[in-house]
């Protein structure tokens, strides 16, 4: 199982960043994707997830309404489009898939929000 992350960066309040995750390596439109991050001084977070066939997506109260979680399962991929970021959206966010019980992270990516 593979997960590799692309996206992330600086941006200013108010501004949108994309995060994509490319899966290989298990039958991906079999499986619950999820987005998780990680900030300072607090314990990993679930962001959003969405389900295999992508018909359900939940979120984290504080990010509902500006983030959107989607996948594309021709292409193995999961997208979390952040928009209306905030300072405290700052941290390294990871793609996850639970797979007959093992953990696996993509490699992280680091979104900064500050003016």
């Amino acid at each position: 199982v593979q997960l590799v992350q692309s996206g992330g960066g600086l941006v200013q309040p108010g501004g949108s960043l994309r995060l994509s995750c490319t899966a290989s390596g298990f039958a991906f439109s079999e499986y619950e994707m999820r987005w998780y991050r990680d900030t300072p001084g607090k314990e990993r977070e679930l962001v959003a997830l969405i389900t295999n066939t992508g018909a359900e997506t939940k979120y984290l109260d504080s990010v509902q309404g500006r983030f959107t979680i989607s996948r594309d399962n021709a292409k193995n991929t999961v997208t979390l489009q952040m928009n209306s970021l905030k300072p405290e959206d700052t941290a390294v966010y990871y793609c996850h898939v639970r797979k007959f019980g093992v953990l696996y992270w993509g490699q992280g990516a680091q979104v900064t929000v500050s003016s």
